[in-house]
């Protein structure tokens, strides 16, 4: 399974876990919406039941809307019930309200064998299924009638009425967890489309220095047949040639390794050497180099063995880099390279004496194609891949790379690799 694979699984599994989430908070969050809308019909019954136990004009008009007795109103039996249930309805609502109830509701007043009975004025489709709450009325009521009184409320769709009540969390949840969708889509396209774009950059740099080892190689051999000829006068031409040649030789096999290392093509075969004299060994051919343009170099090795588990070329040609990019940046300051074995790992340091980097540019210098400031890049040449190789080096053998840099006091570059024990 590749990388690209394994993160879509994984936002997908993140994208449902997260629906799962709102879906279990949704149903608690309902479940304590229901416990609290019991809880207030609860209080708004006892009211009700408090209210209409004594004789008061409302019971007293429902006992003669119930009973159909006419005789203390100018208004038909069906008047006389209609109004009855009005003046119900008005009283229920207004108890509900009290409570923060504002759920559509309806009522029926009755006694268990129906012989009384008084419903609202407003009808309920049964269809849509209806919650009842029954409360059993006692005092003047039922002494008047001579049965047992129970008012019912009833409400319709209480799953909807909970919903509407939750809108203020559920809709933002929602529309929160689109946004990070669309986020997550939106930037894991961008990576892919840039790591597309630097794939193809890769293999058109990895195609061009391959077509450039051809040429190379053919100069090369020019030059040395031409140097068999060669007069005094043209023997430092073809001298010329061939060192440019050469340094031309290094570059693209740099760009070929890192484009190895970073494509994960090129194994690295970690081994355990000492890795003192291979460090030795470096400092001595740079000392030669840095002669030769009257840069002082010294450096220091302690007396014990280094051992540590290493692809030893690679390593070598990260000093090598580090130390030729003190020469270059340092302004021909003096440059030293002190390595130590400190705690359980290699320490490697090496200081130059020159301007140093300023704060901003401390984190971009170890950035692939990044040369510096434009007064940097005026004064050296170079593709900016030097210190993007080292840092790759150094994080296939588990090391760490630390720089620490004031301007106008210098540079030391800290390499830490693991003692192999």
């Amino acid at each position: 399974m590749n990388r690209k694979t394994i993160y879509i699984v994984l936002f997908v599994i993140s994208v449902l876990g997260l629906f799962v989430i709102q879906y279990q908070y949704l149903r608690i969050s309902l479940n304590l919406a229901k416990v609290q809308f019991d809880r207030k019909i609860a209080e708004a019954g006892a009211a009700m039941q408090e209210d209409l136990q004594t004789q008061n004009q409302l019971t007293f008009l429902l006992a003669q809307g119930l009973t159909n007795n006419t005789q203390y109103f100018k208004l038909s039996s069906d008047s006389l019930a209609d109004a009855s249930r009005h003046f119900l309805d008005d009283f229920v609502t207004q108890r509900l309200n009290e409570k923060g109830v504002e759920a559509t509701h309806s009522y029926r007043l009755f006694t268990r064998d129906s012989t009384y009975y008084l419903k609202a004025p407003r009808e309920i489709d049964l269809a849509e299924g209806v919650n009842a709450y029954t409360f059993e009325l006692s005092g003047y009521l039922p002494e008047r009638l001579g049965q047992k009184v129970y008012l019912e409320l009833q409400f319709v769709a209480l799953n909807r009425y909970f919903l509407f009540q939750l809108n203020g969390l559920i809709i933002p949840g929602l529309l929160f967890s689109l946004i990070i969708i669309l986020v997550v889509i939106w930037v894991l396209r961008s990576f892919y489309w840039q790591r597309k774009i630097i794939t193809t950059t890769n293999e058109f740099i990895n195609n061009l220095t391959h077509e450039l080892k051809t040429p190379v190689f053919a100069i090369g051999i020019a030059t040395k047949l031409l140097q068999k000829d060669a007069s005094e006068a043209q023997e430092p031409v073809i001298q010329s040639i061939r060192q440019q040649t050469e340094r031309l030789k290094l570059h693209i096999e740099k760009v070929l390794d890192l484009a190895r290392i970073e494509s994960r093509k090129r194994y690295f075969n970690l081994i355990v050497v000492d890795f003192k004299p291979n460090i030795e060994a470096v400092c001595t051919t740079f000392k030669a180099m840095a002669a030769l343009e009257n840069i002082p170099f010294h450096y220091s090795l302690s007396k014990e063995a280094f051992p540590i588990k290493a692809e030893p070329v690679h390593l070598e040609n990260a000093l090598q880099n580090l130390l030729d990019n003190a020469k270059k940046y340092g302004q021909e300051s003096a440059i030293s390279l002190a390595a130590n074995i400190i705690g359980n790992h290699l320490t490697i340091a090496i200081t130059d004496e020159g301007p140093g980097i300023s704060v901003s540019e401390q984190k971009k210098v170890f950035q692939k194609y990044y040369r510096g400031s434009q007064e940097s890049q005026n004064r050296v040449s170079g593709y900016g891949l030097g210190l993007s190789y080292v840092k790759e080096v150094i994080k296939k053998h588990n090391g760490t790379l630390k720089l620490q840099s004031e301007l106008q006091r210098g540079t030391t570059v800290i390499i830490r690799i693991p003692i192999h024990e």
